[in-house]
């Protein structure tokens, strides 16, 4: 009798544990099904580093619809198959804790968590995106190498070297080997490109969503940002960080062209006369003073529009 009791806990046990099996087994199909959708949510990838945000994000992703899934499913079952009766107003088991419970579901989340920063950091690294190590406040200790300390092939010098100037509101960007100045940034695809951005009064943030990349730019600092468009279009550079009352007018159009049409850009904006460029906060600006437009409210104004050789 003892024999028989136990072959039927025996498969009893046997079952619950295929069953839990093919559950995870169906939760991970799931689940990396939808860390695959997580790359059709974001821009297209016009640059190299933007492969490496992006599997980093459809991994978070991942992981995150495993957790989410588990724990619903988990829910649903308890809730479905060990809920009270309808009336039934006994009180629970006097249940005081489980330790190995209540170690694995520490321990789990722990080992999660470096995973995830493990693989962040990897993929910063990875990256390469040079300059704020220099100026925040942290000591490294001797011997750690920084996540930014080194290109992402360090064989591969940038071919094209721009001067990225950030100031309330406007983006004005310079090659200096040609003496061009443009408030449109044009960038040769497929070749590895330096910028040394600078602000001329507040905090700005240089984010481009097509490249994924963003880096802050601070005032009277040179910062070196370092990438590699490989996708032909325009795309738009916005002000990530709060500038002032007309942050959200300072973008500037993008474009990645063949090598051939951008030597043939830089030739033509060669030819061009300096001459102030269009800029909406100093129209906005100027139309406010006048009382065309009344706000109530006291702001900074803006600095004359730039002089450039090119304007979009």
């Amino acid at each position: 009798m003892t024999m028989k009791i136990w072959n039927v806990l025996r498969l009893i046990v046997s079952a619950l544990t295929l069953r839990v099996l093919l559950l995870g087994i169906a939760l991970t199909i799931i689940s990396l099904w939808i860390g695959q959708q997580a790359y059709s949510w974001l821009p297209p990838q016009a640059a190299a580093e933007s492969q490496l945000i992006d599997d980093l994000f459809s991994f978070l992703v991942t992981l995150g619809a495993f957790i989410f899934l588990g724990v619903t499913v988990t829910l649903i079952y308890s809730v479905t198959f060990h809920r009270a009766g309808r009336y039934d107003f006994k009180d629970g088991p006097p249940i005081e804790g489980n330790v190995t419970l209540e170690v694995v579901w520490t321990a789990i989340p722990i080992l999660v968590v470096l995973w995830i920063a493990g693989y962040s950091y990897q993929v910063y690294e990875q990256m390469a995106i040079r300059g704020p190590m220099e100026i925040v406040h942290l000591h490294i200790p001797v011997g750690m190498e920084s996540a930014y300390a080194a290109p992402v092939d360090s064989s591969t010098e940038p071919v094209e070297n721009i001067e990225v100037n950030a100031k309330q509101w406007a983006w004005v960007f310079r090659y200096p080997n040609q003496g061009i100045t443009s408030t449109e940034l044009h960038l040769p695809s497929d070749r590895r490109v330096r910028l040394a951005l600078q602000s001329e009064d507040v905090i700005h943030g240089f984010y481009i969503p097509a490249f994924r990349l963003k880096q802050d730019i601070i005032p009277k600092r040179t910062i070196d940002f370092e990438f590699t468009p490989i996708r032909v279009g325009k795309y738009q550079l916005t002000d990530s960080q709060f500038s002032g009352a007309y942050f959200a007018t300072m973008q500037a159009n993008v474009v990645v062209e063949s090598p051939e049409d951008y030597d043939k850009w830089l030739a033509q904006a060669a030819t061009h006369k300096p001459s102030p460029a269009p800029n909406q906060a100093f129209a906005e600006y100027t139309q406010q003073t006048k009382g065309l437009i009344k706000t109530g409210w006291a702001t900074v104004e803006p600095a004359q529009p730039p002089v450039v050789n090119y304007s979009n």
